[in-house]
């Protein structure tokens, strides 16, 4: 079957018995106007062919017959975000009147967006995306990793994690991952810092923070269903310190403790990436106390070492306290935009040198994209279906919109 959009040769004889409506006296199903068609076709001998060589556009989501004109609007929202990706932004006709945006902060005290200076692409994009989704954010400016050299990481006194090996490849820290980890804990100290001054000022500290990096795609209403997660959070009491609302999950053999009382929130095992996160002042503080300059490791692997769910036990022995309180939305609400190996992908921690030699270059390898990628195939048995609320049975008058 075929969804939406077809190109007919009316000149054949055989298009003659292509049909919506009415259907073929054969067809004994619910009535739905694509089926209909890709029966008839199947009928008719007719081949249906789809074409994916040249990209001819975006189709927002069919409403449902419940959904309202704001929920229009949301897949407008969605389709525009989606299309900048890998395209320009789709701009609104000159007869059209758009109407005035107003971003907000969702609920956090700051939203932090980390990007490379020398990645105008991805910081142009990105602002573009929050700014139609109405999300106004504090831009940092990344930590360069290649522009970072010997003697600034001595002056940081900054070191190697004794024995860390990347799992993958089996190569050391590089300094595209240090530049990474710096950019994430510079956010740490400045939510300490900003809290401590806010203190003083307006005796209130920042209870909580949003950071999100420059290479990810929104889940469809990413605002909406973020702001209730943590309403909900707020509202459970929950004592949270990190929650994950974009990850790598790598624990994939058992499912994940869902979070009574909170809906969507499971109890975070060993994960990776750093895409998205919320973190509370309390959450900072411990981050920054475990001093991690001089047992360094990517942040990413760091994270669940801190939250004690790190599968390499020696890595967890140069952390004495672990008991960051971490979680993660489920389903997740942001993930990359490119993955590994695909026309887009790039690097800018793998793509650098190792951190204690200049001369010496890394770089993905494109022989572990595949081992990577069935790394994130979670079993069946393994889904967090306990943190998901239960589906409705499909009825006649939705099994177009299921289908």
């Amino acid at each position: 079957m075929v969804h939406s959009t077809f190109l007919i040769d009316l000149r054949k004889v055989a298009s003659d018995k292509l049909m919506f409506y009415p259907p073929h006296q054969d067809y004994t199903w619910t009535f739905d106007d694509i089926i209909v068609f890709a029966f008839s076709s199947r009928q008719a001998d007719i081949q249906m062919y789809i074409c994916n060589r040249e990209h001819y556009g975006y189709l927002p989501v069919p409403l449902k017959a419940q959904q309202t004109l704001e929920d229009d609007i949301d897949n407008i929202v969605h389709v525009l975000i989606e299309a900048m990706i890998d395209h320009p932004p789709i701009e609104p006709s000159e007869y059209v009147t758009v109407p005035p945006k107003h971003p907000d902060k969702m609920g956090f005290d700051e939203i932090f967006m980390i990007n490379l200076k020398r990645r105008k692409d991805r910081r142009d994009r990105m602002l573009q995306t929050l700014y139609e989704q109405e999300i106004a954010v504090k831009l940092v400016e990344a930590v360069d990793g290649k522009a970072l050299n010997t003697s600034q990481l001595k002056a940081l006194n900054i070191d190697m994690l004794p024995g860390y090996r990347d799992p993958y490849s089996s190569r050391v820290l590089t300094r595209g991952e240090i530049g990474c980890f710096l950019s994430h804990y510079y956010i740490w100290k400045e939510v300490v810092y900003m809290s401590a001054y806010k203190l003083k000022v307006v005796n209130r500290e920042m209870e909580k923070t949003l950071v999100i990096e420059d290479d990810v795609r929104f889940e469809h209403q990413f605002k909406k269903k973020l702001t209730k997660l943590m309403d909900d959070i707020e509202r459970a009491q929950l004592d949270w310190e990190l929650i994950y609302i974009g990850r790598k999950r790598m624990q994939v053999e058992r499912p994940e403790k869902a979070v009574p009382n909170v809906m969507n929130l499971v109890e975070a095992d060993y994960s990776y990436w750093t895409l998205g996160y919320a973190i509370s002042l309390q959450g900072a503080q411990k981050l920054i106390k475990a001093q991690p300059f001089g047992k360094m490791l990517p942040v990413d692997e760091f994270l669940p070492v801190m939250y004690n769910k790190h599968p390499v036990a020696k890595y967890m022995e140069y952390y004495e306290s672990r008991d960051l309180k971490a979680f993660s939305a489920e389903p997740l609400l942001v993930y990359p935009t490119h993955y590994t190996g695909q026309p887009g992908y790039l690097s800018d921690t793998e793509t650098s040198t190792i951190w204690d030699n200049e001369t010496v270059a890394t770089d993905w390898d494109r022989t572990l994209s595949r081992k990577t990628r069935q790394q994130g195939q979670i079993h069946t048995d393994a889904q967090n279906k306990d943190a998901l609320p239960s589906q409705p049975s499909l009825d006649a008058s939705s099994a177009r919109d299921e289908l």
